[in-house]
């Protein structure tokens, strides 16, 4: 039988909840970014959030993608204070995810990248590698729980195929927050 009473009073309110990207993205503190890599024939390449030491945040790793825009497949690994290689570069397509903001906020956290690069990163911690088909890309949402110190980094390191030595395209994108050190 269909009762058509409202609802006791004492009954739990609806709680309005929204994503902790959307939050930080809302204050200011939400970056976005992606960088353009070329590796193969034995070399590497990586991209990587960098934190400066004194930079007086914590970095929030969210999100990641790799992107693979040729035909070859390849592997890539995921590293945490890792000691890199070759010619560090900082992108120049990076923003705050908020734009509504003015002025726009500035990340302390570096996004930088390296291609053609002879060697692996070394010391850190390689937590986790993932293979990246043709023409394919990876996309892993973290949620903040990667979190890195003043002088730590968040890594993605592209490794070169072994079965040809073709030039890949890669792209690394990266989607993180920055919290005052307490």
């Amino acid at each position: 039988m269909y009762n058509n009473q409202l609802p006791p009073t004492n009954c739990p309110k609806a709680i309005e909840q929204i994503p902790i990207s959307l939050s930080e993205s809302l204050q200011g503190k939400y970056f976005v970014g992606i960088s353009r890599e070329e590796f193969g024939a034995g070399k590497y390449a990586w991209a990587g959030l960098f934190n400066p030491e004194g930079s007086g945040v914590l970095l929030f790793a969210n999100v990641f993608t790799v992107s693979n825009v040729t035909e070859i497949p390849f592997s890539f690994q995921v590293w945490l204070n890792a000691t890199t290689l070759g010619t560090a570069k900082p992108t120049d397509m990076q923003s705050s995810a908020n734009t509504a903001i003015q002025p726009i906020p500035k990340p302390k956290v570096q996004f930088l990248y390296a291609e053609n690069v002879d060697a692996q990163p070394t010391e850190g911690t390689l937590i986790f590698g993932r293979r990246c088909p043709a023409e394919t890309t990876i996309v892993s949402e973290e949620d903040g729980k990667f979190i890195c110190p003043p002088g730590g980094n968040f890594l993605i390191n592209c490794l070169p195929p072994e079965t040809s030595d073709e030039k890949i395209l890669g792209r690394i994108a990266f989607g993180w927050w920055e919290e005052p050190c307490r």
